[in-house]
């Protein structure tokens, strides 16, 4: 008896390899590949592979390409839409990931109870029952209608046949880990059967034209049915994103053929289920009340603008090596700040703790934010109160530099529309802004001296 057909998949990144390596190449981790059956591939005698090959595609030049009208609809929810660039592509397949419990199905249910109204829309819910996904649509408040079907079913072959059949507009799978091949000897969840059935789906959603929406559960190694392992066959990829314990959630484009990527949405939960939030930057706004060590900035997540306050502590260490903790903030570049405030303007940061944190848990990546993260720390340090109603925007380099930011004017739009008076921006992008005081400055020494309120005024 022949020796089945092996590979190696990374179970990280989704690699493959034809014999096993201690360590991915293309993720530099280690013992993470997994060893995956393939499936026997049988061929009809007499027949080629030019023989089996339909019409073959041929070679046009750009002009030879028929132009398309664009033709987009809605998922009933503002954000959603956003972030998807427009609303729903016929025809696209897209991928939503995210922790277990953090409102990937109740959203494209709620999606799912909007486009019923106009169009065909089958639901398969291979992990739960019928009986169970009705209860959370009385849960949800919504009616439900005859255009709305739901397939309790994890075989990937009868699902292929009810789309067929049914060929409905837009199709929910969730989720795909639960989902299998009988063809394939692998377990379901497993990394040759996630990636075969999407294939699968993805063929028939493209011949037919069917919006199709995939949910992949993220495991504690981020992995098997997550992102990772199939957004390369994908359109969009949206990461549900969250505190266990905060009541909103961020849906992230992480990739989208169709619109910008890193584009966020904005949601709450409540009772009914998720709802939208109008002003996402007043969820990243503290108190009213100020306190030394808070800066706020203008954070842009795509071309979003969000305002969120920064928060910083700094206090005398107990140990021999000083604390340094993060909070929504990369930690490597807080590091950075530090050295460079000690560096530049002989602050001893090297011998106390520092600790800093973003408003609402936020994360927030962009060096636009190393000024505000840079004044917080200064501010606390000399316990001062940052001016009222100022902004801090800019990079900070290594010199102690103010660096130029890119989408300024949108930044100082939304610092404008919340109600601030002031912002302190890089010199080398000074401009007048009806309605702001801007303040430009070229290093982070002149970026407190306009941003530090003083003694009298506290």
């Amino acid at each position: 008896m022949p020796r089945p057909r092996t590979q190696f998949i990374c179970r990280e990144c989704g690699a493959e390899y034809a014999q096993y390596f201690g360590r991915c190449s293309s993720c530099e981790q280690w013992n993470t590949l997994d060893e995956q059956i393939l499936p026997s591939v049988t061929r009809t005698p007499g027949t080629s592979s030019k023989s089996r090959k339909a019409s073959p595609s041929q070679a046009l030049s750009l002009d030879q390409i028929t132009d398309t009208p664009e033709f987009r609809f809605s998922s009933g929810f503002a954000e959603l839409d956003r972030v998807l660039g427009g609303g729903v592509v016929p025809g696209s397949l897209v991928l939503v990931g995210g922790d277990p419990g953090i409102g990937k199905s109740t959203l494209l249910l709620q999606a799912a109870f909007h486009w019923q109204q106009q169009y065909p829309v089958l639901y398969v819910c291979a992990e739960e029952s019928g009986q169970q996904v009705k209860l959370r649509a009385k849960r949800l408040g919504t009616t439900p209608s005859q255009q709305l079907l739901l397939l309790p079913e994890n075989d990937a072959e009868v699902i292929l046949t009810e789309l067929e059949q049914i060929q409905p507009t837009v199709a929910v799978i969730d989720s795909i880990q639960a989902i299998y091949l009988p063809s394939l000897t692998a377990a379901p969840g497993s990394i040759s059967q996630v990636r075969e059935c999407t294939a699968a789906l993805m063929r028939l959603a493209k011949k037919q034209n069917i919006s199709l929406f995939i949910v992949g559960h993220v495991t504690k190694e981020g992995a098997i049915a997550g992102p990772k392992v199939l957004e390369h066959l994908v359109d969009t990829v949206l990461y549900f994103e969250g505190e266990r314990f905060a009541s909103h959630r961020l849906l992230r484009a992480v990739k989208n053929r169709f619109g910008a990527s890193q584009e966020i949405g904005v949601f709450r939960m409540v009772e009914q289920g998720l709802e939208e939030v109008s002003n996402p930057s007043a969820l990243f706004l503290g108190e009213a009340d100020a306190t030394p060590g808070t800066a706020t900035i203008v954070a842009c997540e795509g071309t979003r603008p969000l305002v969120v306050e920064l928060q910083s502590l700094v206090s005398p260490t107990s140990y021999p090596s000083p604390r340094r903790s993060t909070t929504g903030i990369e930690y490597n570049r807080f590091l950075q700040i530090l050295a460079v405030l000690e560096k530049r303007l002989g602050i001893p940061l090297s011998k106390l703790d520092a600790y800093v944190s973003s408003s609402g848990g936020l994360v927030v990546a962009e060096p636009a934010a190393d000024l505000g993260i840079a004044v917080a720390v200064v501010a606390s340090f000399r316990d001062r109160l940052v001016t009222a109603q100022t902004v801090l925007i800019g990079e900070v380099g290594l010199g102690g530099q103010v660096r130029s930011v890119s989408q300024l004017e949108i930044r100082l739009k939304e610092a404008l529309k919340l109600g601030f008076k002031r912002a302190i921006i890089p010199k080398s992008q000074a401009l007048e802004f009806p309605g702001l005081e801007v303040i430009p400055v070229a290093r982070v020494a002149d970026a407190l001296v306009a941003g530090l309120s003083s003694q009298e005024d506290q």
